[in-house]
Order: structure tokens, then sequence, then C-alpha cells
């Protein structure tokens, strides 16, 4: 993994830089079988603008991807491991012994030639699903299940893992990035290994029109508008917010306002809260 920090050409060049991951395969074509259409909706709900901002961008077609991997039992192949425009993690193409290909997300370390497996109880190697309890205590993990048979919700981003903190009867206490403790039952399944592209936070985009080609709009800040355009408008020189809290331009609660239900039914599943 390595990142490129352009030459200072120009201003768009000034301080961009991209990552270079070691393991990339120089397939220049994604598997066909695996690609699908996808309908721009640019952050619209029924027609109506639900996120600003969004729009535009490359066209892209989507992968794919197995975050289920129920083929228990059967050996796969890595065949090549490849860049998704859906994700900021990397992906895996695997073959399987009976013909099958399948993406997966790509653990850190993972290279062409590798083989990996999908049981109740596999071997312990970076790559490998198994039952999170058959996993020893102290392990990372990705790509982890929430509900049995439902496909992996957590650690799913570049660079992401999960920490095994215990098992205690039929639950396993799992450590997430933000100091979360949360409960989740054993037969869930996980992967072993740092989900891959851990690098990718570190890149500077550079230039409006990069940030242009990933789907942004461009932003205009509150604080810069008039008075009736926005709750942050108005006054002389640099303003500050000038309420008791910061407020959309419809005037609702924006920063540290709890979204999270107080009678939610997974709150018996959170041993400790997040910092």
């Amino acid at each position: 993994m390595a990142i490129k920090v352009y030459k200072r050409n120009n201003a768009g060049r000034r301080n961009m830089s991209i990552v270079k991951p070691d393991k990339l395969s120089k397939k220049s074509k994604p598997e066909k079988s695996l690609l699908v259409g996808i309908a721009k909706k640019a952050g619209r709900s029924g027609g109506k603008i639900s996120v600003r901002h969004r729009g535009g961008g490359h066209k892209k077609r989507y992968r794919l991807v197995d975050f289920k991997q129920n083929k228990l039992g059967i050996l796969g192949k890595i065949k090549s491991i490849e860049k998704d425009p859906f994700r900021s993690a990397l992906i895996a193409l695997v073959v399987y012994a009976d013909g099958e290909k399948s993406y997966v997300l790509a653990t850190e370390g993972m290279k062409v030639g590798n083989q990996i497996i999908s049981d109740k109880k596999a071997p312990f190697e970076d790559g490998n699903r198994m039952q999170i309890k058959n996993i020893p205590v102290g392990t990372m993990i990705s790509n982890v299940e929430m509900t049995y048979g439902k496909g992996g919700q957590i650690a799913r981003s570049a660079g992401s893992s999960v920490l095994l903190m215990g098992i205690e009867k039929k639950m396993a206490q799992l450590k997430m990035t933000s100091g979360e403790i949360r409960l989740i039952s054993g037969e869930c399944y996980a992967t072993i290994g740092q989900v891959s592209n851990f690098e990718h936070g570190s890149v500077k985009i550079g230039k409006a029109g990069r940030k242009r080609w990933i789907g942004f709009r461009p932003t205009v800040r509150g604080s810069v508008m008039n008075p009736v355009d926005h709750p942050h408008g108005g006054g002389e020189g640099k303003q500050g917010v000038g309420l008791k809290y910061p407020k959309t331009p419809w005037g609702k609660i924006a920063l540290g306002k709890k979204t999270r239900k107080k009678k939610n039914y997974s709150n018996k599943f959170i041993v400790k809260r997040r910092k």
C-alpha cells in the first residue's frame, strides 16, 4: 500500500494524492456476470431532494458483493483483487471449487492465489469466515452479522474491524471502533482479519472537479449566506452561528441531536455506549 502525492504543477494538483494498493490486480475489466446497472437517485426520495449536494458523477456499474458467503465447506481461490466504485474497501473475485464465482470483501494482506473457506468451524487464517463462537477471543474480525443468516452488516468499510472481547453463554462481546461494546449471537458469522485499503482516509481530493466525478455537488456554507436564506447568515465579517445551537435552514437542530429511539429493541444488546 502506497500513497502517491502528485507534483505541484498547478493549483488542482497541489497536495492531491491517490492510494495505490500493492496487491491490486492488473485485470482491465470486472466479472461481467456479477455486474448490474443501477439507476441514479442522487440523494432523492420519491423525486424530492432528501440529501443536498448530491448528483452527477461518473457512470458506474454495481458489483454484486456476497456479504453472506454461505457456500459452507467449499474452498474458494482468489482470482483477482479489484477496486469497487461503490465502496472504500477493495473486493476480491473468488472462484469456488464447484466453478461458481462471487465477489467478497478483501481483507488486509489478501492476494491473488490465496484460498479461503467459509464454514461453521474453519482454519484460523485471514479471509476465512466462520461462526463467532468458534473464533479465538482477542481476534480482529470484520463483515460481522448482526442477525444469523442476514449477512455481514458491521465493519465493512476500508480499514475497519471489530475486537472479539469474549464469549459468554450464547452471546459474544464485540468492541466497536467507537468504543461501544455490543452483544451478538455466537451463531452469527464473521470474517477473520481487518478490511483492506486502510489508507483510504488519507487521500486528498485536491480539486473540485475530482469531487464532482465522485458524485458530490458544490456546497455553500450557511454562515456566508444572508439572514433570509439561512439561520447562520448575516453579520459583518466572519460571524459565528449566533444562536443557542446550530440549525438547518428549516430551523431543525443540526448538531448533537439524538436520533436513536429511546425504546429501541436492540438497547438490551448494548453493554457500553460509545464515548
